[in-house]
């Protein structure tokens, strides 16, 4: 019963980290696209404000679930629950990777810009937060694709 909890509560705690990466794929990564200047500056400015506080609780929340995962499932290591849970938290771990060596120092950069002084490339920074994020997304929906598999077949 333990592990069924931690797989439930770390399935809950993965799924608001994907749902990013979906809503992105469905309208957001198009409509940044869309934006001029000002408007994807007012808009990366109110993300990333809305992000850097809210998103930190689900954020440790799927570390620690996903870790407690792993340890739990780590007595049975050839299990399909014990490998999907691993490659879950390592697609976890890329994924921070790529936001912390990424996103966030665009994010930052984009943070001191206003809407009458910014670069007159900032598309190409638009585009390289963009590219950086499809990383992101690739390996959070594998992670939380791992979870599931792993949760229905393990």
């Amino acid at each position: 019963m333990e592990i069924k909890i931690i797989i439930l509560l770390n399935l809950i705690c993965y799924s608001f980290i994907v749902s990013q990466s979906l809503i992105y794929i469905i309208a957001l990564s198009d409509v940044q696209r869309s934006m001029n200047a000002p408007a994807y500056i007012a808009f990366r400015k109110s993300l990333d404000r809305n992000f850097r506080k809210k998103f930190k609780y689900p954020f440790y929340l799927t570390l620690l679930s996903n870790s407690a995962l792993v340890l739990v499932c780590g007595n049975q290591p050839g299990t399909l629950r014990f490998l999907t849970a691993v490659v879950a938290l390592a697609a976890f771990m890329i994924d921070t990777f790529f936001m912390l060596k990424g996103n966030m120092p665009i994010n930052n950069l984009i943070n001191t810009w206003s809407d009458d002084d910014y670069p007159a490339n900032w598309a190409a920074f638009r585009q390289q937060w963009l590219a950086h994020f499809r990383k992101r997304q690739v390996a959070n929906i594998t992670g939380y694709t791992c979870l599931l598999v792993g949760a229905v077949f393990g």
